[in-house]
């Protein structure tokens, strides 16, 4: 018989505690437990499997943000952990209200336990019982793998092998790609739907739990296993048999529909990418999407509310301005790698810039820094986004762009900025800039002009006022007047007063105020 977390709650070992449940208190009785697990570890959520009931001390919490601690609970939740038992006392004298928020809105159980009890006595106690569980569970599992591999040697489509791991478990199953495309689908009543474009992800319905299972091809993620259990189903046997059906559907995959390796490898590299990854992992998938790990790259963010329709331009688009390249859509972005090559790299940046330019379906891009290899592809990734944020200021105009908007941003060109916004305060930052330009900032304010402007544009061409004129469109002796005005409010010309780079930098900070 299932031990749900109600039973586990009344086992003499944990109802010493006390245990009161704070949040999703509606589950407590038919939410199944796989496992009692106890950590004071706030990064625990990547080492659990999913259903386990998860005992804290507090310690930890108690010195943790409040951001940190509803993360904590957001993390758990989607991990699939069954519950989260924290020990309250002198450390922790009461559940924090924005982590019992938090739980009730991710429907993970939390439970206070008021008392003090020795969790190792509790989790022999109650895990010895799930132990015997479990193997009849690992036998049924067992039965469901070797169904489905039987239907897969006699040639069955993904819709028939889905079918056979939906009728042994009762539970709605899909499998889905890594873009979130349902590629099969079944459910317990039926063999198969035999149609997964009118079958999507099953949805969550109450009393229902969905469980999501990784399913790689050659050691990349290539799709998702989802399975929605209905609360009267064994929801254990449903996440062992499928974590059992991974392999069976990993070679039906490359049997039925044939993923391309180099596709599936680029896409995880530009999660590890955006993710931060260690480097090791950027080098091993780097090689399976056939970039060159140490070869010279940059990284290019584009934004669209149509980034999917968009990606078929830009990747037909990289094929021919990038040695090599890997794409992936995350929402409203699109985020890519773009190899280039070794002899002189900054020439093909500055080319794909220019292209990048002339493609009618941009909204938003920025290219990233040129970095040596893949493992400095994060820095050019988040120092792109980072451009793209800073852009998107009231006065986003970059150096040499005379106060145009651009689709594409260089982040070279806002290395200033990116560097004053990692090391500076926004107070700092106001504070600098009026300190150097605060008479011309009363200036503009009184009189509704535009002079920071003209000395923004004036410094971004090098102090060429013919340049700068022909940028504002204005005529060079209105320039030359401009100029004078600037230069009495600044205390004199800065290229003879030593001010030159801080009235410089003090005027592209100003942009971002």
């Amino acid at each position: 018989m299932s031990i749900r977390l109600q039973d586990a709650l009344n086992h003499p070992t944990l109802a010493a505690a006390d245990p009161v449940v704070r949040a999703a208190s509606g589950r407590a009785a038919r939410t199944q437990l796989r496992w009692v697990h106890s950590s004071e570890i706030l990064d625990i959520a990547p080492l659990l499997d999913g259903g386990e009931l998860l005992l804290t001390g507090g310690e930890a919490l108690a010195l943790a943000s409040e951001d940190r601690r509803v993360t904590y609970i957001h993390q758990l939740a989607e991990r699939g952990v069954a519950a989260l038992a924290i020990e309250t006392g002198v450390a922790l004298p009461s559940l924090p209200s924005l982590m019992v928020a938090a739980a009730e809105a991710a429907g993970l159980p939390l439970i206070e336990l008021r008392k003090v009890v020795p969790f190792v006595s509790a989790m022999q106690a109650i895990n010895s019982s799930l132990v015997s569980e479990s193997v009849s569970q690992l036998r049924r599992a067992d039965e469901a793998s070797h169904a489905m591999a039987v239907e897969l040697a006699h040639g069955g489509s993904l819709d028939r092998i889905l079918a056979v791991l939906a009728g042994i478990t009762h539970a709605e199953v899909a499998l889905t790609s890594i873009t979130g495309a349902t590629l099969a689908s079944a459910g317990p009543g039926n063999t198969s739907t035999g149609d997964t474009a009118a079958s999507p992800v099953p949805a969550p319905q109450d009393h229902a739990r969905l469980i999501r299972i990784d399913v790689p091809v050659r050691g990349i993620l290539a799709a998702q296993l989802v399975l929605r259990v209905p609360a009267d189903e064994d929801e254990n046997l449903t996440r062992t048999a499928g974590k059992r059906s991974v392999d069976i559907l990993a070679l039906a995959m490359m049997q039925r529909m044939s993923p391309g390796l180099r596709e599936v490898a680029g896409a995880a590299l530009i999660r590890a990418v955006d993710s931060g990854s260690q480097p090791w992992r950027l080098q091993q998938l780097a090689s399976a999407a056939g970039i060159p790990a140490s070869g010279p790259l940059v990284a290019v963010v584009i934004r669209s509310d149509i980034s999917q329709q968009v990606r078929t331009s830009v990747e037909q688009f990289l094929a021919r301005a990038a040695r090599s390249h890997a794409t992936y859509v995350d929402n409203a972005e699109l985020l890519a790698v773009a190899g280039l090559a070794d002899d002189a790299p900054e020439e093909g940046r500055k080319r794909l810039l220019t292209e990048l330019l002339e493609l009618p379906v941009i909204t938003l891009a920025a290219v990233g820094p040129l970095v040596p290899g893949i493992s400095d592809a994060p820095w050019s990734m988040s120092e792109a986004k980072l451009t793209l944020k800073l852009a998107g200021s009231p006065e986003p105009s970059p150096a040499g762009s005379g106060g145009r908007h651009l689709p594409v941003v260089d982040a070279e060109a806002f290395a200033v900025e990116r560097l004053a916004v990692q090391s500076l305060d926004p107070d700092q930052r106001r504070t600098f800039v009026r300190q150097q330009l605060g008479a011309l900032l009363d200036h503009d304010a009184q009189r509704h002009s535009r002079l920071l402007d003209t000395l923004a544009v004036w410094m971004d061409s090098g102090c060429n006022t013919a340049h700068a004129a022909r940028e504002l469109h204005v005529e060079r002796q209105s320039m030359h007047q401009r100029l004078r005005r600037i230069f009495e409010l600044c205390g004199g010309d800065p290229r003879t007063t030593g001010r030159l780079a801080a009235l410089h930098l003090a005027a592209r900070l100003a942009r971002l105020s």
